[in-house]
């Protein structure tokens, strides 16, 4: 996928050329007195379209439903969350390294 620079006047003066680039896939960075101000890229197909280009050509197989919530691989013991203990460990290494240890 191409990207190109363009600015704001050029885009306005060359709209339906630019427009073209993007529809064959090309994304424009527009900027303003030389700073990128914002980009136009091709509309990318939902999941399921994807999905269903995939299943067509063989790739994947796919009945159409959605998965089934998987149980979590491990679990905490206690009330606490994985969150608080993440961060007790940093707390635990930053200390640890102030320390000189």
């Amino acid at each position: 996928m191409s990207q190109t620079t363009v600015g704001v006047r050029e885009l306005k003066a060359r709209l339906s050329y630019y427009m073209q680039q993007v529809k064959a896939g090309a994304i424009l960075v527009v900027t303003e007195r030389g700073k990128a101000i914002g980009r136009i890229a091709p509309q990318r197909p939902s999941v399921e379209t994807r999905m269903q280009e995939l299943v067509q050509a063989g790739l994947v197989a796919w009945n159409g439903r959605k998965l089934a919530p998987l149980a979590p691989v491990a679990q905490t013991r206690g009330n606490r969350m994985v969150a608080d203990l993440l961060l007790e460990d940093r707390e635990y290494t930053v200390r640890q390294i102030l320390q000189g240890s």
